[in-house]
């Protein structure tokens, strides 16, 4: 969240930023300063109070050593009141406090200056592109129907044995998954990227470190007995490692990388555009996480998005890269790219990675920090990026690589699976 710091001495500046969103955030900010000024006004009172009754408490001391009981009850009835009306201000001050840190919660990351504006996904700015979309029969089948064709993935059979979206995985399929997971995470060990495997549920503290909490608790499995959370990303796990941790400037920059399965709810519409491998509840990706010193965190972004265009030069699929707007963008997010591969027999672009830099915001969170060369504390940056998502890269690959005698298999990958075509 916004430190109310920052708001207090940017308050305009982040209003203006916040427009971006498509947000009138003035209620919410004006709200938030409102609230935070009680707080240090009732706090400043409570100080003067508890100072007070210290002084009076050494004053009694005092007085009974030189044997002056009478004046020392007289003051002892004075600290009883001091007592009680602490115990009300500190009582205020904690109901202030919570009141102001719910509020924080509502406001999003404000969007860094070259985010542009924008209402929704069609306003999303296109900054690269590259890669030859390949020419395929005019019989080529969309993902879906080469997964039943060469018995690969059974969507049917997932249905049955936990619903929609929860696909099986047979054979090659399942092999060639294995084989991506197991490149990706390649990959980034050789980007320096450290490889990690983390729990695939969290408690309630993480989700509000990363932001998944309060903001998306309708998109996230939850389970209620134990109050645990299925993980919509590594990146929830992978960024609370660092929940209420002081690192040294000297760590930077710390890199990680994990494979999870990832599972959400994902409620919504139906047709071609979410069928097959295009939105599921449940799906495989691989995670890159980045903690950074303030002055390199966009530098680090740039450097996470020139990993992810290695690895798709790689794979050789067709690929654009967006500078998402405004009204799409991440509500922890300062800035996101993402990455759409382009599938031929769907004639449409496929979102397969998203890179992100949320500044201080989920650090504040997280109060995540590191010691600066004077030794004081500050916020870290904290990026994650997939590197990558599989199910759509898997649906690329099917796709795009389909011939008259079988699906290819990317050349990069064929050591990874120990065959060549599927068929």
């Amino acid at each position: 969240m916004l430190q109310i710091q920052t708001i207090r001495e940017n308050k305009e500046e982040i209003i203006k930023a916040l427009t971006k969103r498509n947000l009138d955030a003035a209620p919410l900010v004006n709200g938030a300063l409102e609230l935070d000024e009680k707080r240090r006004s009732t706090q400043t009172k409570l100080d003067n109070i508890l100072a007070e009754g210290n002084k009076l408490s050494k004053e009694i001391g005092m007085l009974f050593k030189s044997g002056k009981a009478q004046e020392a009850n007289e003051l002892k009835a004075k600290t009883s009141g001091l007592k009680e009306d602490s115990k009300l201000l500190g009582e205020e001050l904690h109901t202030i406090s919570e009141e102001l840190q719910t509020l924080l919660y509502q406001i999003p990351n404000a969007p860094h200056a070259l985010v542009p504006a924008g209402n929704s996904e069609e306003d999303n700015e296109e900054i690269f592109k590259e890669g030859e979309v390949p020419s395929l029969e005019s019989n080529a089948l969309p993902h879906w129907e080469l997964a039943k064709k060469y018995d690969i993935i059974d969507f049917e059979l997932g249905v049955k044995i936990s619903g929609a979206g929860f696909p099986v995985y047979k054979g090659k399929g399942a092999r060639l998954q294995r084989a991506l997971i197991t490149y990706f995470l390649d990959k980034n060990a050789e980007a320096g990227y450290t490889e990690i495997q983390v729990p695939h549920l969290v408690n309630e503290a993480s989700g509000y470190g990363t932001g998944q909490l309060p903001d998306k608790e309708g998109q996230m499995y939850h389970v209620t007995d134990d109050n645990l959370y299925l993980i919509p990303t590594a990146e929830v796990p992978v960024t609370n490692i660092f929940r209420d941790e002081i690192v040294s400037e000297f760590d930077f920059p710390i890199r990680y990388t994990g494979y999870t399965p990832c599972f959400r709810r994902e409620a919504g519409s139906y047709g071609a555009h979410v069928r097959g491998l295009n939105r599921l509840h449940q799906f495989d990706k691989v995670e890159i996480v980045r903690v950074e010193h303030p002055s390199k965190s966009y530098e680090a972004l740039d450097g996470m998005v020139e990993h992810v265009k290695g690895i798709l030069r790689d794979l050789k699929l067709p690929y654009r890269i967006l500078r998402l707007c405004g009204g799409d963008l991440g509500f922890t997010s300062a800035m996101t790219y993402d990455f759409e591969v382009f599938s031929t027999a769907q004639d449409r672009w496929l979102e397969i990675s998203s890179v992100s830099n949320f500044e201080t915001y989920q650090a504040n969170r997280l109060k995540l920090r590191f010691k600066d060369e004077n030794g004081k504390s500050q916020l870290a940056h904290t990026l994650n990026g997939s590197a990558l998502a599989l199910p759509r890269v898997l649906a690329g690959i099917l796709e795009n690589y389909q011939t008259p005698e079988g699906i290819k298999i990317p050349e990069v990958l064929v050591p990874y699976c120990g065959f060549n075509i599927i068929d």
